[in-house]
């Protein structure tokens, strides 16, 4: 082999090698990873506080009477969405007057489905999915109450609801649970 074909070989080997790992090192870092660990919570929680109001109503940490604790979260990557979720029980006194206290202040309330059940009814703005569901479930059950605290458009007209977020909790008095969730798209 003459010397210019073994530097052609060698130049055509490392353009193949060089694209499968900048491809491969392209498509895991573009496919978000949801982050399920409980102890990151309050690494989470304070990183997104830091940057907006629409988690002030989550705890600042798990509460010590919590059982049955669930997080998702899925960092913004790009233009990409992004969400965070907690899912805990709690007592049903607690539950209660969280109930009352958020259906208080609530803009947009639902009985169960997801964001796009939501933003298909009249008035309906986008809120969240099932992250935290022990299922594949994408929907909640009708024994959750979704009450939205805020749902904010950042589209442009003809585009609504392109670019937005939405803040909120889901509860289940009856299962003595309360999700506290915010979607950013």
């Amino acid at each position: 082999m003459k010397r210019s074909q073994f530097l052609l070989a060698l130049a055509s080997l490392s353009i193949v090698g060089g694209s499968f790992f900048l491809r491969r090192n392209f498509s895991s870092t573009s496919e978000p990873k949801i982050i399920t660990d409980t102890l990151r919570y309050k690494e989470i929680r304070n990183q997104l506080w830091s940057n907006n109001d629409q988690v002030k109503h989550f705890p600042n940490e798990i509460p010590t009477d919590a059982k049955a604790v669930r997080i998702a979260y899925s960092p913004e990557f790009l233009q990409g969405s992004s969400f965070f979720q907690i899912r805990l029980k709690q007592p049903p006194n607690k539950i209660e007057k969280f109930l009352s206290q958020y259906r208080n202040s609530a803009k947009h309330k639902y009985r169960g489905g997801n964001t796009n059940d939501h933003i298909n009814q009249p008035n309906g703005v986008p809120t969240t999915f099932f992250y935290t569901s022990d299922s594949h479930t994408e929907s909640f059950p009708a024994t959750y109450e979704i009450l939205v605290l805020n749902a904010d458009n950042k589209g442009r007209p003809g585009f609504k609801w392109n670019h937005g977020d939405s803040y909120g909790v889901a509860i289940n008095s009856s299962a003595s649970e309360i999700i506290y969730w915010y979607e950013k798209w």
